[in-house]
């Protein structure tokens, strides 16, 4: 019978999906056969043809489980779903014997289980399958990723505790993730001291890398479903920065920093044929990442020419504003995919550098 850990989250964006990779990285170092399952998807996605949640195609592609991608993501919602199981037109007993009968087929080929929930613990209670329930029904004991504060992380804790106590499932440890470098040490010692009559323990994530979370081009290109122009081999190279071009040519030029994606109107040709140019020079190519042309007016016809033959890479849009569009990119949350690959071999690095895997094995034996 498979060992098994059921990653669960006090909120969004705590970095659940980040710790199901790392997990996976590590456990396949100590053991020949590691599982994935996502019970409940709610982010519908295709791969091979077959429609699976992303987070479980991440894991089947990062690690190479497409053998195994029909058992990893039973249970996948659309839009419309929970409205369908309320109307008795999807039955809550079939979705439940789907997710039991694939968590079976992976445990028995597998020495670990790695069980990734969809978000809190009440979750999926709509379908009378909340990921309390989950873990329940698959008899797995609860790791829960949290933030990396004090108050807001005992808070939610002892929410989402509540309904795992409720179903009898056994929370064994929590993973305070994201952590501020400065307060990493002091903030787990006032955790472990707060928590120290619980009987979960509590163990360390990873410190907060803003790169990990930092938009790709490609991703900027999905989110505002616009096409690539320029250099595509440079599509995934991560944005640090989004800046907009507003100051004199001079003046943006002088504050670019590292890694920055600069939206500029269509209109300013001068401060386009300059960045075109920049994008040459070497010591310039690693600040810029690309260009996003906002603005009716149609880019001039020379500057366009310079913009094509310099093969910075751009988007260009008519649709918004520059300030809709700072909003949009600077509000979006990116989630890792598997053409991630200097984010996700920084994950596997953090991991082996930060994380003591056996210590969490030992506590889920």
């Amino acid at each position: 019978m498979a060992r098994k850990i059921f990653i669960a989250a006090t909120g969004q964006n705590t970095g659940k999906t980040t710790t199901s990779l790392f997990l996976m990285h590590l456990a396949l170092k100590k053991y020949a056969r590691v599982g994935f399952i996502k019970p409940i998807g709610p982010k519908p996605s295709l791969l091979n043809g077959r429609e699976v949640d992303k987070d479980a195609a991440l894991i089947a592609q990062v690690f190479g489980l497409g053998k195994d991608l029909r058992h990893m993501s039973p249970v996948v919602l659309r839009p419309g779903s929970t409205r369908q199981v309320v109307d008795g037109e999807i039955s809550v007993e079939e979705l439940t014997q789907r997710v039991l009968e694939a968590c079976h087929e992976l445990e028995k080929k597998c020495d670990l289980l790695i069980i990734e929930g969809a978000g809190h613990a009440g979750v999926g209670s709509i379908l009378k399958l909340s990921n309390a329930r989950i873990a329940r029904l698959l008899n797995a004991p609860v790791l829960m990723v949290t933030g990396g504060g004090l108050g807001n992380v005992v808070d939610s804790v002892y929410m989402n505790m509540a309904l795992f106590e409720k179903e009898g499932v056994e929370v064994r440890a929590i993973l305070a993730n994201k952590l501020i470098p400065a307060k990493r040490d002091k903030t787990l010692d006032y955790l472990r001291r707060f928590f120290v009559d619980e009987p979960f323990k509590v163990l360390a994530g990873f410190d907060y890398h803003p790169v990990l979370a930092n938009p790709t081009l490609i991703r900027i290109s999905n989110l505002l479903e616009l096409p690539l122009y320029g250099n595509k081999r440079d599509s995934h190279r991560i944005i640090n920065h989004v800046q907009i071009g507003a100051a004199s040519t001079q003046r943006v030029a002088e504050i670019l920093k590292d890694s920055t994606f600069l939206i500029v109107t269509s209109s300013r040709d001068e401060l386009l044929v300059t960045m075109a140019n920049l994008y040459q020079i070497p010591a310039y190519r690693s600040k810029i990442v690309g260009l996003l042309i906002p603005g009716i007016m149609p880019v001039g016809q020379i500057t366009q020419q310079i913009l094509d033959r310099s093969n910075i890479p751009y988007l260009r849009t008519q649709k918004h504003t520059t300030s809709e569009l700072y909003r949009i990119i600077t509000e979006d949350v990116s989630k890792l995919t598997a053409e991630d690959t200097e984010k996700l071999a920084l994950v596997r690095s953090l991991a082996e550098e930060t994380f003591d895997f056996d210590a969490l094995d030992a506590i889920f034996a």
